[in-house]
């Protein structure tokens, strides 16, 4: 029986092989066409928000010249073999070890190629690009059969005039006169490198995008096996793996929000693959709103020539988002796209800088969670944060302020608000740097990797963040502490008019609704930030709740401004693509005209919405955390007897009173074996003792209560009403209050009717005349009439009376 089963395993094998065997053989090679230019008949269209506003299409022909092989450099076949296909030479036409590691490593989840250079010919030339195992088989027989019949040398030609260098250009010809203004045939090592490497994933590895250094890693890696093969000595690979080519200025014209649309493109590649995106006739609606990015690209371009002649500044960015929903509105990644000499087509929004004084707010987050204020103080004074040094060295980390000034204590709002750097980091100290950027990182912030790579300068922006991160990070202030990761694209279609994905809110609760309103709070208030930026500054809104941080790198290589309301959320950032050093300005001076001049017509059209309210501060908090510095006990006195407060005091009369024993918050906190207890406790003493503020004891408390205020001691009224027509036959009521009993003279009497408020009298006789007509009341209602006595100490007596208004 099992022989029986073996014959016929064997002969369905034969039949089967036999099958594919002869429909191989039958297959006939098409004629290679790729003497003239394709056309790209279903070209991938980008649209703004409305889906009306065309931003970008590939529609068009692809730029090719087809070349002979002899104008093809050697250089460049050498490169591409070496990292494409380095048996090229050896095998004929198909890698079938190559093809089953493959297809074991797709199964495990991975990508990896095992096509041969002349398959890939085949599949660019002749074949869809549907993944089929029929299209897979007829491509390895066809590569096959085109080995049997054309040279090596032939068959690397046509792939060199074939391959696709990103957008429409195709073939090292329009590829090496794209990028470097020469033939083929006049490729350096260096030159060939890099087109070597462009292929494998075009959009990513573009020289005109933003990923330069992986694009010089890839060219390090062709290199590398150039000089495995034996393509290239040591010298040379040394040599040209350090020789600086230049790239020629990037030639795209009919293109809106450049920068955006590059991205958003690399975006689809990824996630679709660069065939797909390009020839499937995708109609792509993004979030970007048109009308916002003229006027962003506007405001950018108003200030870049200013700011390039006053602040040494030559480039600029800026991002709006919707931070409802994530929605990226604008995106202005440098101040001309076009602008080769300055790098113009780096998309600096995406690229990682340090965000100064910016940071800071996700810090005071981070303290806020942890139970701190608004109101909790710290003090600004010199401080040595590193343990291993004395308290006056020098050469460790002892920060000063953006004025060198020191304030002594501060309250959180205060420091925040006007970006007080020594405050900060004591600030950053108390809420912990891994959960300040776990926060962070919660709220947005990608870039930032393991805490123990940063200290405490992290509050001063030592990390490296973008501008897309960190304006998506602000909107979680502004959303009440809900996050919506930034979205560029609302939905896809492929050719065939299918939605391939659309738009979906993913909201996430990444911080307490009450932390965000505070931060929002602080960053909104004119008062607590007018000592750093003055009355009526430029990022003051007198008719917006406008909520700002600013932040300046402490070498002026980047200056920052982030702005929001409830609706809309504005990063801008000024600096230089290189890194080099601006003048040593503000970011308020460098950076704060341009996003005003933006940000002012962002918000004509939205909603004027202000930040929702902090609830108050529980009156149960310690005084440090309340704002009360000078001591951890206080007290509360009635200002007339200067006696401890009673249940009976006035709220008014009441005031807080500390023992004066003025230590740093780590005292308070009872941190007294903290590694930076001495260092902080030190400058606060010293600086305690130089303002005459020294210890007092439990002696100094009062120990008599308040013996003013006491309901006994409330003054005794009538109150006499009479009612008195007059000669125009309307009616009058005459109100007096007499003094039956009081134990301090009389002050004042408020007088009510049916609660509302008429006025006061101050003096005796304490009267008052009504008019039932100018107070609504007709003849013959009963009203109320109430009356509210206070004596010189605000011991207060409330009497109500009836009265009936004429018949």
């Amino acid at each position: 029986m099992l022989k029986k089963i073996l014959l016929i395993i064997i002969i369905l094998i034969l039949v089967v092989g036999g099958g594919v065997l002869l429909w191989a053989a039958n297959l006939k090679l098409p004629v290679f066409d790729i003497t003239g230019n394709r056309l790209v008949a279903e070209s991938t269209k980008i649209y703004d928000r409305t889906g009306e506003v065309l931003l970008y299409s590939a529609e068009g022909k692809i730029k090719r010249r087809v070349v002979s092989s002899d104008q093809i450099s050697r250089y460049l076949k050498n490169a591409t073999v070496a990292i494409e296909d380095d048996q090229f030479y050896q095998h004929n036409g198909v890698k079938l070890g190559a093809m089953i590691r493959a297809f074991f490593a797709n199964l495990a989840g991975g990508h990896q190629g095992g096509s041969t250079i002349t398959q890939q010919l085949i599949k660019n030339s002749l074949l869809t690009q549907d993944r089929t195992i029929s299209r897979k088989v007829k491509e390895i027989f066809l590569a096959m059969k085109l080995e049997r019949v054309v040279g090596k040398d032939e068959i690397l030609a046509w792939y060199l005039n074939e391959v696709p260098y990103g957008g429409l250009i195709y073939g090292a010809d329009e590829a090496s006169r794209t990028f470097f203004g020469h033939s083929p045939e006049e490729l350096t090592l260096a030159e060939a490198a890099y087109l070597a490497a462009i292929p494998n994933a075009p959009t990513y590895y573009s020289p005109y995008g933003n990923n330069l250094e992986a694009l010089e890693e890839r060219k390090n890696l062709v290199l590398g096996r150039m000089l495995a093969l034996n393509f290239i000595t040591e010298e040379e690979y040394t040599e040209t793996k350090n020789t600086e080519v230049k790239f020629q200025p990037r030639a795209d014209a009919n293109i809106r929000a450049p920068h955006f649309v590059m991205w958003v493109l690399g975006e689809l590649e990824k996630k679709y693959g660069q065939e797909t995106v390009r020839n499937r006739g995708f109609k792509v609606v993004t979030t970007l709103d048109w009308k916002l990015q003229e006027a962003a690209e506007a405001a950018v371009a108003a200030y870049s020539e200013s700011n390039k002649t006053n602040f040494n500044a030559s480039n600029a960015g800026m991002v709006a988002i919707d931070p409802t929903n994530g929605q990226i509105l604008t995106m202005v990644g440098s101040r001309d796209y076009f602008d080769s000499a300055n790098e113009g087509n780096f998309n600096v929004t995406l690229a990682h800088r340090q965000p100064g004084s910016a940071f800071k707010p996700f810090v005071y987050a981070e303290a806020i969670n942890k139970g701190f204020t608004s109101e909790t103080v710290v003090f600004d004074l010199p401080t040595q944060f590193d343990t291993g040094c004395t308290i006056n060295a020098s050469h460790c980390y002892a920060p000063s302020n953006y004025d060198n000034k020191f304030r002594g204590p501060m309250t959180l709002r205060s420091a925040l608000a006007q970006s007080i750097n020594v405050p900060s980091v004591k600030v950053l100290y108390l809420a912990g740097i891994t959960d300040s950027i776990q926060l962070a990182r919660q709220m947005g912030i990608q870039e930032l990797s393991n805490s123990s790579q940063y200290g405490l300068s992290l509050v001063l922006g030592g990390g490296e963040v973008s501008l897309l991160d960190m304006t998506s990070a602000y909107g979680v202030f502004a959303n009440d502490g809900v996050r919506y990761p930034a979205q560029n694209i609302l939905q896809v279609e492929n050719g065939q008019g299918n939605v391939l994905e659309s738009f979906e809110t993913r909201e996430q609760r990444v911080l307490p609704a009450e932390t965000a309103r505070v931060i929002s709070d602080i960053l909104s208030d004119d008062v607590a930030r007018m000592p750093l930026f003055g009355a009526n500054s430029i990022i003051s809104f007198p008719n917006h709740q406008v909520a700002v941080k600013t932040g300046t790198t402490n070498d002026y290589r980047d200056a920052w401004v982030l702005g929001y309301t409830p609706n809309i959320v504005v990063g801008a950032w000024v600096g230089n693509n290189d890194n080099s050093p601006m003048q040593k300005k503000v970011a308020g001076l460098i950076v704060t005209p341009m996003w005003r001049r933006f940000f002012e017509k962002a918000i004509v059209d939205r909603p004027n919405q202000n930040f929702a309210t902090p609830e108050p501060l529980p009156d149960d908090l310690p005084p440090y955390k309340r704002g009360v510095w000078e001591g951890g006990q206080s007290y509360f006195i009635d200002k007339i007897s200067g006696k401890l407060a009673t249940e009976y005091t006035p709220p008014s009369l009441r005031e807080e009173k500390t023992l004066k024993q003025v230590h740093s918050i780590l005292y308070w906190l009872g941190r007294q074996n903290d590694p930076q207890f001495n260092l902080w406790e030190t400058p606060v003493r010293n600086w305690a003792a130089g303002h005459g503020l020294f210890d007092e004891t439990g002696g100094s408390i009062p120990t008599e209560t308040d013996d003013v205020h006491h309901p006994e001691f409330a003054p005794k009224i009538n109150v006499a009403v009479s009612q008195l027509p007059t000669t125009q036959g309307l009616l009058e009521i005459n109100v007096e209050v007499i003094v039956r009993e009081a134990k301090f003279p009389l002050k004042q009497v408020d007088f009510f009717w049916n609660d509302h408020f008429l006025g006061s009298s101050r003096q005796a006789p304490f009267r008052w005349l009504i008019k039932p007509q100018d107070v609504g009341s007709a003849s013959g209602e009963t009203n109320d009439l109430r009356v509210v006595a206070y004596d010189t100490v605000s011991n207060q007596t409330t009497q109500t009376t009836t009265v009936q208004t004429g018949n």
